[in-house]
């Protein structure tokens, strides 16, 4: 019981073990006249009751530390696993929440979770978060807000001409500055498509200087973009539309969700770029009214540059930029002026020079995770402080906050150089772990909602069920410790019993049963030692593992052992008579094999408290009744022979002797024994159960808190999946993370599809009947949401969703290689690709065709499809986004632009290769294509064409 290690405590219980025989041995030999008969077999049967009481109290303490020692490390292991799984979880929620608003984001999580809690099996839980068959709306109305539409004029020229990583360091560094830009007008970047940026001001919390924020925004990135052109000497301008109105903001679909607002607002905010003029800020009469003529504007004759301006019959006007009316500035000096490097490398070296910060650089730092946050386990939006940016200042507005990254609390950088991070987590580690040991204390336990600290019960009645109902693999080793002490008792009632004969027959009796219970606890292990023979004998196996696994049949076990060593206990004071007085001196030790006994009911560690003190109490009162009333003339002889022996040798009369107290009655002494080890005996199991209970009450926590992060680990990673491609979404969580540069990647041949639905355009109206636009929005929600259902079909795994521009649906096939496969593919390989993605678009049409059914609608679908290299990165620092670029990509978008309703037009390349695949295609002739000329495009002949023909004629 004492708190020692075991090699201190063998050693202990030898040596005072050892003194006490050496003791003994002289007193009775040295220093006295006549040596006792019987010295030998006391000395005998003194040894191995030392040796019996040694090795059942290392067995105790090997097994407790093993048990404790095993408790901490599952729940190092725990931790660590918790640890690591918090840490992941909240870098998946940062990256998420770094990709749409958090208010978005939260309302997905929060249905999800009130889905999983409905369903109480783990395995559906996990199908229902894979699968995410939900059609849920995440769209919300808002009014009196500014749209701002940014186009970069000669930028795909400069384009053409960059590598991979030039174009993904160029975008992002202007994107980022924008993004700064934003922020700094309190603005909400929306989306990026290719070179066009567009934002909203007043949004999610309303500003009465939305129209202010976007006009002052919009003239800041023609500043930017100013400078860029006077440093480098390239040829590139800002082309820039506002307008103020109302939109529909959120996300719609199942797959890759991106934060967009629809309206015929924000239509008309687009079309106000395209009709805008380059270096300068085109608005619209009612952004001019919301600015209380905060800045001066001249005419825009936006209608004579953009038809749909024309046929609105919008007034437009251009802001006259108040930096324009200072005195000019001398133009500073360009880059390496006067060397012959390419456009782009001016561009990139010069825009690099502005430091934007990269996508998910917040995510960089797993160290920046405080102990107290991760033991706490609780994350409060604010508690977690913002990134610190140069010159940053407190959010004035919730849109600011809600937009802003979230980072937790994050010293320098500098202050890790002098430590590893994994010493870092290490030490995290380490305080978890002494937090988790300090609310492990009795008291904290005793009081906790899940114990009884009177009855050691769990007051869960299926918390109480799971304890009792726990594996057990160590029971047999019990029985071994239990056997050992019963071999213990026989060899003390060898030594000091008269009638052997009786003994042995009882022996004989008593072993067989204990051996046959042993048998059937090592039964199994008998299989395994010979299997050629016991081949046939499947049971064994059987019968061993219910001793491990069913309580009901061990307890008749434990309860067997028990018996028949408490039986054989009392052998000497049942049937042997004593009554020679040298007889006498043997009385003790059967007194001695009783206390053995009581030994044996503590050596099942984790048999039933209850059951354990029923068998110390009921030995103990079955000792008590044969010792004070059977044997009470045998320890009154005892006591006479007792007092005779020192009368004889210090000389006492009987009356010196009672007057010293130098003998005690045998009888109660003998009861007091007994009754001091049924004390320790009770006091021990108490603190073995309550020890077990705290162990097993721990792993379910562990558990339990594991189980749940987990299910919440799962739902970012499938929130994060949604946002951005498995493969990308790798590389900026957990503890590879690669986002310490940007992720750039060029591929040699991905095939991509622009689907679109036209006349939705039409369908889509704002008026009361529907909301304002927010029915038609959820009907284009269920198409996008059909569309997204193919991509969960093994035969489109290869194909992912980039993106979706109101009613068009982009997507490309050839993108989820491993880094550095992608150049190394086989033809057949690349080629199959474009098939694959022919087939989405032909199952597109039968989706649109049953949506058709259902909603008494005739949506038709138009499909470009086009193959061949693209660049394909992450960009943007506020609100990063993954997306694709290249010649590829713009001529597959022109192939859907050019198209015609109900068919799929590819070009002459892409026709090719389907040809070689099987399919016909038909000649469409030459077109004209934006920035191309004259292309030969091809329609894919398919049987929906055939049969959609026949309906129309």
């Amino acid at each position: 019981m004492l708190p020692f290690q075991l090699w201190y405590a063998v050693v202990l219980s030898v040596i005072s073990s050892l003194s006490h025989i050496i003791a003994l041995t002289l007193r009775l030999t040295v220093y006295s006249d006549e040596i006792p008969p019987y010295l030998a077999n006391q000395l005998l049967s003194n040894a191995v009751v030392f040796l019996c009481g040694s090795v059942v109290g290392a067995f105790h303490k090997v097994l407790m530390e093993k048990t404790l020692r095993q408790t901490f490390q599952d729940t190092l292991r725990c931790l660590s696993m918790r640890m690591k799984l918090e840490i992941e979880k909240r870098q998946q929620e940062n990256l998420l929440q770094s990709v749409l608003p958090v208010y978005i984001s939260m309302k997905m999580k929060l249905a999800i979770i009130e889905r999983l809690q409905d369903c109480k099996d783990k395995e559906e839980q996990q199908r229902l978060v894979k699968d995410n068959n939900f059609h849920s709306l995440y769209v919300k109305r808002h009014e009196n807000v500014s749209i701002l539409y940014a186009d970069i004029v000669g930028f795909t020229q400069l384009a053409s001409d960059c590598s991979p990583k030039e174009l993904v360091i160029m975008l992002n560094e202007l994107f980022g500055k924008f993004d700064q830009i934003a922020k700094e007008n309190e603005c909400m970047r929306i989306k990026i498509l290719g070179d066009c940026y567009y934002c909203v001001s007043g949004l999610p919390v309303s500003l009465p200087k939305h129209a202010k924020n976007c006009v002052k925004m919009g003239l800041d990135m023609c500043e930017a973009i100013k400078l860029v052109r006077e440093a480098t000497g390239v040829e590139i301008n800002m082309r820039v539309g506002v307008h103020s109105g109302n939109v529909l903001c959120g996300v719609i679909g199942l797959r890759k969700w991106q934060f967009d607002v629809w309206s015929h607002d924000v239509t008309l905010a687009n079309h106000m770029e395209s009709g805008g003029l380059p270096g300068r800020v085109h608005i619209t009469e009612a952004t001019l009214k919301h600015l209380n003529k905060a800045y001066e504007v001249e005419e825009g004759n936006g209608h004579l540059r953009d038809p749909y301006l024309k046929e609105l019959n919008i007034r437009t006007y251009l802001v006259i930029d108040p930096r324009s009316l200072n005195i000019q500035r001398p133009p500073k000096p360009r880059v390496n002026d006067g060397l012959k490097m390419r456009a782009s490398v001016r561009m990139t070296r010069y825009l690099e020079s502005w430091g934007a910060v990269k996508p998910f650089a917040h995510l960089q730092n797993r160290g920046g995770f405080s102990p107290d946050t991760i033991v706490n386990g609780k994350t409060h939006f604010k508690d977690i402080p913002l990134r610190p940016t140069p010159g940053s200042k407190i959010p004035e507005s919730l849109d600011e906050s809600l937009e802003e990254p979230f980072t937790l609390t994050t010293p320098p950088i500098s202050s890790y150089k002098n430590k590893s991070q994994k010493s870092k987590f290490d030490e995290e580690l380490h305080n978890e772990m002494t937090t988790t040991i300090d609310e492990l204390s009795s008291k904290q336990w005793s009081n906790s909602e899940e114990s009884s600290s009177l009855a050691l019960w769990f007051p869960k009645k299926d918390l109480e069920k799971q304890y009792r109902a726990l594996d057990l693999p160590m029971f047999k080793h019990y029985v071994c410790c239990a056997t050992f002490i019963f071999f213990c008792i026989f060899l003390i009632q060898m030594f000091i019993a008269k009638n052997k004969r009786t003994l042995g027959i009882s022996f004989g009796v008593l072993v067989c049963v204990l051996l046959l219970t042993l048998a059937v606890c090592f039964i199994g292990h008998l299989q395994r030692l010979f299997p050629e023979k016991l081949s046939r004998c499947q049971w064994l196996a059987a019968v061993s593992e219910a001793v491990v696994k069913r309580p009901c049949v061990r307890l008749p076990l434990a309860t067997i052992t028990t018996v028949v060593i408490i039986i054989l206990a009392v052998f000497n004071l049942c049937f042997d008579d004593l009554e020679k007085k040298e007889d006498l001196s043997c009385l003790p030790y059967s007194v001695y094999c009783c206390i053995l006994a009581l030994m044996a009911c503590g050596v099942f560690l984790r048999l039933s408290f209850e059951l354990k003190v029923l068998f110390l109490t009921v030995a103990s009162t079955v000792y008590y009744i044969i010792i004070i009333s059977t044997k009470n003339e045998s320890f009154n002889k005892y006591e006479e022979f007792l007092i005779f022996q020192i009368n004889s040798s210090w000389n006492c009369t009987d009356g010196e002797v009672a007057c010293f107290g130098l003998v005690k009655h045998p009888q109660v002494m003998s009861c007091i024994y007994i009754t001091l080890f049924l004390v320790t005996m009770l006091i021990i199991s108490q603190q073995n159960e309550s020890c077990f209970r705290q162990d097993f009450l721990l792993k379910y926590k562990n558990h339990t808190k594991q189980d749940e992060i987990e299910t919440r680990e799962n739902l970012n990673r499938l929130l994060l999946e949604n946002v951005l491609p498995a493969h990308v979404a790798a590389l900026f969580v957990g503890e590879n993370k690669k986002n310490e540069e940007l992720y750039c990647k060029s591929y040699d041949c991905v095939c991509v599809m622009f689907a679109s639905v036209p006349n939705f355009k039409e369908f889509y109206t704002e008026c009361d009947i529907n909301k304002e636009g927010l029915e038609c929005l959820r009907l284009l929600n269920e198409i996008i949401a059909d569309f997204d259902e193919l991509l969960s079909k093994p035969k489109f795994s290869g194909v992912e969703k980039i993106k979706t521009i109101g009613s068009t649906y982009m997507a490309a096939a050839g993108l989820s290689g491993c880094p550095g496969q992608e150049n190394n593919q086989d033809t057949e390989r690349q080629q199959a690709q474009i098939g694959i993605m022919v087939e989405f678009a032909i199952a597109l049409y039968g989706k649109l065709e049953g949506i058709n059914r259902h909603s008494f609608n005739s949506f038709r679908l138009r499909v470009g499809i086009n193959h061949g290299p693209v660049i394909a990165g992450v960009i943007g620092a506020r609100k990063p986004q993954y997306d694709i670029w290249g010649n590829t990509v713009n001529v597959a978008s022109r192939m859907e632009s050019t198209g015609e309703l109900g068919k799929i037009q590819v070009t002459e390349e892409t026709s090719i290769v389907l040809k070689n695949q099987g399919y016909s295609c038909e000649c469409r002739g030459l077109i004209n294509v934006k920035g191309k000329g004259e292309l030969k495009t091809f329609f894919v002949c398919t049987d929906m064409n055939k049969q959609q023909s026949m309906g129309l004629s």
